[in-house]
């Protein structure tokens, strides 16, 4: 027998050695993960081509992807490379020879009277197939490899036959020569971990080749903790089911990942669930229907061993809080094996757990609660009003409605909480933006029973019914006399009227709500004595109604020009948000309008950093992620950074499409505008405008506020004059009412080509604020009504400072024109240069100087080029074949053009 390619099992796999064996069934399919994994790719293939190095040990958990990345690494080698690939199961690690078994058949009879013949007859076998090339070894070590088959790979990485990619677990499951050429440099250990979320959304962009959402992101990410295997298993099968759909050129969830019948999501699970001993898959079944489960009641039910150990094993995590929460540390696996449990099975593992006896909701937090009612709901068992309620009550916080109706409308119109639950049932439709439905839940409510109720329980009826029916435009006019009425009914309850009494703290629910109106429609100016009596603390002993006045107080003062008052109580408030933890939603209202007032002081870079917290709810991400996203590309932007604003804003625009959401789609349209506006992109511009005009809503009047400046800002962007005069007119009403932060924000923007009037006008509003945004303002509307190019330069470095990119190119623009204008080359060639630095990052300029560089020829801008940077004149000609005298004669046009007088002056300029 000749030592030929017989082309068969897992060894070479063609006859033809011109051809790239690194292709063979390599599909662009198998490639998912590299763009995760490029700087650990980048040190695979250093590994595989430094002067003596032997090759790369790849490690790493299962399913995080060694194999992809080892296939990657070998196929980018090129076509001088020939690959082999071994692999040593679990049944050829006690076998001589074993994953070298296809070779050893093809050698002829002569090579196998010894070991050392063997060795001799499989490298001269190798080199034959490589021929000539050099050849590279991928070995995927699935089990042990047994001793032969390790001296042959040791004696052909130290003869220089081939280089070697090892796959493996961790380096203990390789051979032990190979730890001492691990030690002495040889080999190099590549370790991968499952991927981050930057990773995560970098892997899902390569597996579905579109926009990917945050929240499919963060969701996806939590559930299989990174692990690229089920990441690409997770897919398939939220695409499958429908749920992943491409949404608006964006991938995003319908709803809530439900893994029932993830068939390739399950072979996953039963793989692993195989290994698992009996008390281990019991521990597992607990789990996956409890969620979470204190860890003294566990050990109680368990042993503290059985638990330890599965710690050990990387399958429970345990917070460190108190209680000492244990949960499974992959959401994925308790998820499948739910859906295996039968409805008894579920009821025995949940009567094991509670041994008879239902917990108190007075003292479990939210995620407890919604878990208590998720198992009690699977199990097709009751809740009790009481559970029910508070369960209900907990969905809304966790912003998920659907659970919330669910849990409510268990409750029967005689359950002394049924008038409760009808607020929460209110509250959870006006989440999905069903104002009708939420007024009905409502109005459900009969007058007896409404009568019946205690001050406290009817205020927040009242309360609730004024939050919805601002929604709804028959009923929004109606809501003043709604709360005059309940202040008439509490005012004449008797008893005693100084909180902490029942009828004292009901009052104060009115007060907030008459408040809350005044905030939704925009009347700033006339709450603020109201609010700033309600938060101070000496007045009010009531932390509840003192801590939410002082956050509508905060947006007021925002809102009416006192910014820095506003910024200053923010700060105050932060620090007592801990301290009031108690209160529910609290930190959710305090983000929501903090991010308000940062905006509006310009202060873009602060609303990013509040948006992104450490962690994040899984409950919470179906239904605010939208929000978070449409708040972060408005933060960008306003700081006209279209081109970074438009992956979160086309994303919250892909999931409000989906799942509408409280009067912001039109917001996402109209932000979706103004950035492509700001990229020059007319017709993207003009697509989204169309869909703000075709859309309809209610919204409070910092969301409709937001909404008609970015529209109107598109537009002017756009030269359209009708948005120009929107802009001034919508300041004008602002001026009128108060809003003078608002009137100075849109007279900014209208003011780009604005006459003398506008701009005392913007430096009159500019007067009745605070703040460096103002003083922007009111630098612009001088510099420019004065033609003074130091008090544009001073507007610009100061809007440099909030890092406004398109303010302060409107500043540098300006100061060009005016300097050269008055003949200050110094002044133009700093704002030129300022300039020329923000076109990288303003792809199309508020505006153009008018006599700025764009008017030199290019023969003038090249020699005007290389003069700036020291170059004779004499060296200029030679460079670029003309004569000297043609050299003079272009820079006496540059010096004319430019308004300046010297080669030094030139720097910068173009």
């Amino acid at each position: 027998m000749s030592i030929e390619p017989l082309s068969w099992e897992r060894g070479s796999q063609l006859n033809d050695p011109d051809v790239r064996t690194e292709n063979v069934g390599m599909s662009e399919a198998q490639r998912w993960s590299a763009p995760a994994r490029s700087a650990n790719l980048e040190a695979v293939r250093t590994a595989l081509t430094s002067a003596g190095s032997l090759g790369v040990v790849i490690t790493g958990g299962r399913g995080v992807g060694k194999s992809s990345l080892a296939r990657t690494a070998v196929s980018e080698l090129g076509p001088d490379v020939w690959s082999l690939q071994l692999r040593c199961g679990t049944a050829t690690g006690d076998t001589p020879y074993g994953c070298l078994a296809f070779l050893l058949a093809r050698l002829p009879q002569a090579y196998m009277g010894s070991p050392t013949a063997i060795l001799r007859g499989i490298t001269s076998l190798i080199r034959s197939d490589a021929a000539g090339r050099q050849c590279v070894i991928t070995l995927d070590t699935a089990g042990t490899i047994d001793d032969m088959s390790a001296g042959v790979l040791l004696n052909i990485l130290l003869t220089g036959t081939a280089r070697i990619v090892a796959v493996a677990p961790g380096i203990s499951d390789l051979p032990a020569d190979f730890h001492w050429l691990l030690t002495d440099r040889r080999l190099t250990e590549v370790r991968l971990d499952n991927l981050n979320e930057l990773q995560t959304r970098q892997v899902l962009l390569s597996l579905l080749g579109s926009r990917v959402s945050a929240s499919l992101v963060s969701t996806f990410h939590t559930m299989v903790g990174g692990n690229p295997l089920l990441l690409k298993a997770l897919v398939a099968e939220q695409q499958q089911s429908g749920n992943l759909v491409l949404s608006d050129s964006v991938w995003t969830l319908r709803d809530k990942v439900v893994l029932d019948g993830a068939a390739s999501l399950e072979d996953i699970v039963r793989s692993r669930w195989s290994r698992q001993s009996p008390q281990e898959r019991e521990v597992i079944e607990m789990l996956a229907c409890a969620r979470r489960v204190e860890l003294s009641r566990l050990t109680a039910v368990y042993g503290a061993g059985i638990v330890a150990d599965m710690e050990d094993a990387g399958l429970l995590e345990i917070d460190a809080s108190e209680s000492r929460w244990v949960s499974l540390r992959e959401m994925y696996l308790g998820d499948v094996v739910r859906s295996w449990l039968s409805i008894t099975r579920r009821r025995e593992l949940r009567n094991l757990l509670l041994d008879g006896q239902e917990p108190d909701p007075a003292g479990m937090t939210v995620e407890e609660l919604m878990a208590f009612a998720a198992w009690t709901n699977e199990c097709e068992a009751e809740l009790s009003p009481t559970m029910a309620l508070a369960a209900a009550k907990a969905a809304v916080q966790l912003f998920d409605p659907h659970f919330a109706l669910k849990y409510a409308e268990t409750l029967r119109r005689n359950d002394p909480q049924w008038v409760a639950a009808q607020r929460q049932k209110a509250a959870a439709y006006l989440l999905l933006d069903l104002p009708v439905q939420a007024m009905g839940a409502l109005d459900d409510i009969s007058q007896p029973q409404l009568d019946s109720l205690g001050a406290q329980e009817y205020a927040e009826v009242i309360a609730a019914k004024a939050r919805v029916m601002v929604w709804l435009p028959d009923h929004a006019d109606r809501v003043p006399a709604l709360l005059k009425t309940a202040r008439e009914r509490l005012e004449a309850e008797p008893g005693a009227k100084a909180w902490p009494d029942p009828v004292a703290a009901a009052t104060n629910r009115i007060s907030l709500s008459e408040f809350e109106y005044q905030a939704f429609v925009g009347d700033y100016a006339a709450a603020i004595p109201g609010l700033e009596a309600a938060a101070d603390a000496g007045l009010n002993p009531d932390l509840w109604f003192r801590m939410n006045s002082a956050m509508i107080l905060m947006t007021a003062l925002a809102m009416t020009g006192r910014e820095m008052d506003a910024l200053s109580l923010m700060r105050q408030l932060g620090g007592q948000i801990s301290d009031a933890g108690h209160i529910v939603g609290l930190r959710e209202t305090f983000t929501e309008r903090a991010y308000s007032v940062l905006l509006t002081a310009g202060q873009w870079h602060r609303c990013i950093d509040l948006l992104n917290p450490a962690a994040r709810e899984i409950h919470q991400l179906p239904y605010r992620s939208a929000a978070t996203e449409l708040a972060v590309g408005l933060a960008y932007v306003f700081a006209g950074r279209g081109a970074v604003a438009l992956d979160s804003l086309l994303s919250a625009v892909a999931q409000l499409e989906l799942r509408p959401a409280q009067g912001i789609r039109r917001e996402a349209y109209a932000a979706v505008a103004f950035a492509y506006a700001q990229l020059g992109n007319a017709g993207q511009a003009r697509k989204y405008l169309d869909k703000l005009q075709r859309s309809g809503g209610v919204a409070d009047h910092v969301t409709r506020s937001i909404t008609d400046f970015c529209a109107d800002m598109a537009g002017r962007w756009l030269n359209d004059t009708e948005a120009v005069n929107r802009l001034k007119e919508t300041a004008r009403r602002d001026i009128a009412a108060g809003r003078y932060t608002l009137a100075g924000i849109g007279l900014l923007g209208a003011t780009v080509q604005g006459t003398e009037a506008d701009f005392r006008l913007l430096e009159e509003v500019a007067g009745h604020r605070q703040g460096p945004l103002a003083e922007i303002s009111r630098l612009i509307a001088v510099g420019t009504r004065t033609h003074d190019a130091k008090t544009l330069l001073a507007g610009g470095e100061l809007a440099a400072t909030l890092e406004l990119d398109a303010v302060e190119a409107r500043c540098m623009a300006l100061a060009v024109d005016y300097a050269r204008q008055a003949g200050d080359p110094a002044a133009a060639r700093t704002a030129q240069a300022r300039l020329d630095i923000l076109a990288s990052t303003v792809a199309s300029l508020p505006i153009v100087p008018s006599s700025g560089s764009p008017l030199l020829t290019s023969r003038e801008r090249q020699i005007a080029r290389l003069a700036g940077r020291g170059a004779s004149n004499r060296d200029i000609a030679l460079d670029m074949g003309v004569s000297v005298r043609t050299v003079e004669g272009h820079l006496y046009q540059v010096f004319t053009k430019l308004g300046v007088t010297s080669r030094g002056d030139l720097t910068g300029l173009v």
